[in-house]
């Protein structure tokens, strides 16, 4: 359940500590590209392996690549390509925040993603 408290440490310790998985799912969302919008009338949509985003803030703004990892525990996304060397050589890909990317375009649409398009 959401806090109903104002409080910062209170919303992030929700967010945080008691935020249960499916609630957690309302935090992966993205926003969609304008020919998406269009399409599907529809503004934002759960982030899935497999899409195609364009990342919008951070170091990585501009760059474009299929979604590698969705990580629910820590509301991050993996994106291919967005990867930083460690000092000892080996690569690492950068956690980012749903809400600094948009989809440009859908991995493979099944019954249950059709049926939320639908809606």
């Amino acid at each position: 359940m959401v806090p109903k408290s104002r409080q910062p440490r209170k919303q992030r310790r929700w967010l945080y500590k008691e935020a249960e998985l499916h609630e957690k799912h309302r935090l992966l969302k993205a926003t969609l590209s304008k020919e998406l919008r269009e399409k599907y009338g529809k503004r934002n949509l759960r982030i899935r392996k497999g899409d195609k985003v364009r990342i919008m803030r951070g170091d990585f703004a501009g760059h474009e690549g299929k979604v590698v990892e969705v990580d629910m525990k820590n509301c991050r996304i993996f994106v291919d390509g967005a990867t930083i060397r460690k000092s000892d050589g080996t690569e690492v890909s950068v956690p980012i925040h749903p809400s600094n990317v948009i989809i440009i375009e859908l991995g493979e649409v099944d019954e249950v993603r059709k049926k939320i398009l639908e809606r």
